[in-house]
């Protein structure tokens, strides 16, 4: 157990935590630390706030919501709005996108300012157990945390320049391209498809496994797969790319089944890397397979006094999982033996157009783990606040008996994201059905759906067949 209330500016001194690390994770792990009287160093090698902030979750949410006024606009004589859609000014929406990270940023450094905290800028590298070494300065701690993010995934049939991209370069286009490739269709590979096609370009998915978001309930996979189909978004699924080359201005991509794709833009978005090379995580005894650092269920590494959060530790890669696993650190180091964070638990959100909610496990996840499941699907045709949205989808409740609890929350649709607080609180408090029956869900709301799921799931349906 760790109580301290010193500074440890001097670097001679012995820090109580010191976190390799300024983003989700690591921020978090500081600030949380710092609350509990403990003197922090936090070493970023770029910018407070990491992916998320700079070149992820922020970013490209700001481009989602550019896509949706954009689509808004076109479609706007349905809704009695006569508007003229011209064209998307890209230099516009960059700008629109990168006050808001910049206003975002300056907030979350004033953060950091304000709360003790050394902050150290540089590359740094484990020198030992307790030590990481910043350029000349060696920052020592009582403890160690590891919280160095992700980067793109790279595919060795295909070369990063020119005009095949990374996530990473793909939120500063300069222009629209009239093709788009994406090379990947998870998390990221939908999100900008849905960004390109709402902003005018001609769209192609191709991934290697046999549906779009594999990972979500296979229901889920199904529905956005004809939602793309409708928006004009062509997918290959089953299939991987043999190679791709300049040709011109533009990439010519070959296919696994010979299939010529040329385009004007290809992106490569086949998920994300740890960033723990040269760390020196190998000499001081830390653990890792294919890179990324194995912990146990309190997030302490192979070497005692070491941690590890986020992208780096094998699981969802998701800024609010890395962020609560920050806090969960600080509160460890500070003795004051947290709760475990339940992966299971963790909502995620895809935010592409129709947006993804997930929390819990799939039907086959439950059918796999209890052997037997028990579904109730409502389609949001009949919820009032989507038919004024004008969009399709569902919510889709599952659960092993007639008599047991919610183990999982499936829902697609636009705007859906917002209904991600309330199904985290039924699956994680283990809510039955019944339960969450009884409460008023607000009326006209798409949260209505997520209270009609549960009264037919309990046998009372009010709006639909039980």
């Amino acid at each position: 157990m760790i109580h301290s209330m010193h500074s440890a500016s001097d670097s001679s001194s012995v820090y109580d935590i010191v976190i390799l690390g300024g983003g989700s994770g690591g921020y978090a792990c500081a600030l949380r630390a710092a609350q509990l009287g403990l003197s922090v160093a936090l070493i970023e090698k770029a910018e407070l706030g990491g992916t998320c902030l700079h070149r992820g979750c922020i970013p490209t949410k700001a481009l989602l919501h550019t896509a949706e006024v954009a689509d808004t606009t076109r479609s706007s004589e349905k809704f009695g709005v006569r508007a003229t859609f011209e064209s998307v000014d890209m230099p516009a929406a960059h700008r629109y996108k990168d006050a808001i990270v910049a206003r975002l940023y300056k907030g979350l450094q004033g953060l950091v300012a304000g709360a003790s905290i050394d902050l150290i800028h540089g590359e740094g590298a484990m020198a030992s157990a307790t030590t990481v070494k910043v350029g000349e300065r060696a920052v020592a701690g009582r403890a160690v945390v590891l919280a160095t993010g992700s980067q793109p995934r790279l595919l060795p049939e295909v070369s990063i320049g020119g005009a095949i991209l990374t996530s990473e370069q793909a939120i500063h286009v300069p222009a629209i391209p009239q093709r788009v490739v994406v090379l990947g269709g998870g998390v990221i590979g939908v999100e900008f498809a849905s960004i390109f096609a709402s902003l005018g370009s001609d769209v192609t998915v191709v991934e290697g496994l046999e549906r779009l978001v594999a990972s979500e309930d296979a229901s889920i996979s199904a529905a956005l797969r004809r939602a793309f189909g409708k928006r004009g978004i062509a997918v290959r699924t089953d299939t991987k790319v043999q190679r791709a080359q300049a040709v011109g201005d533009g990439v010519e991509v070959v296919l696994s089944d010979d299939t010529v794709l040329e385009t004007d833009l290809l992106l490569v978005a086949v998920g994300r890397a740890p960033v723990t090379e040269e760390l020196g995580l190998q000499a001081v005894g830390v653990s890792t397979d294919r890179g990324f650092v194995t912990t146990n269920a309190r997030l302490q590494t192979s070497v005692e006094g070491v941690y590890a959060v986020g992208d780096i530790v094998p699981g969802l890669q998701l800024a609010h999982r890395g962020f609560a696993q920050g806090i969960f650190v600080a509160e460890e180091v500070a003795g004051l033996s947290p709760e475990v964070v339940d992966e299971t638990g963790i909502p995620r959100v895809t935010y592409c157009d129709p947006e993804i909610v997930s929390v819990g496990l799939s039907a086959a996840q439950v059918e796999e783990q209890h052997g037997h499941c028990q579904i109730q699907e409502i389609n949001l045709g009949g919820n009032g606040k989507s038919q004024i949205l004008g969009t399709t989808g569902f919510v889709k409740i599952v659960r092993a008996a007639s008599d047991g609890p919610v183990l999982g929350i499936h829902m697609i649709g636009a705007r859906m994201a917002e209904q991600a607080g309330e199904a985290q609180l039924i699956v994680n408090w283990e809510a039955l059905p019944q339960e969450v029956a009884a409460l008023i869900h607000a009326h006209p709301t798409q949260n209505e759906a997520l209270g009609e799921a549960h009264l037919a799931l309990s046998g009372q349906p009010l709006h639909a067949h039980s």
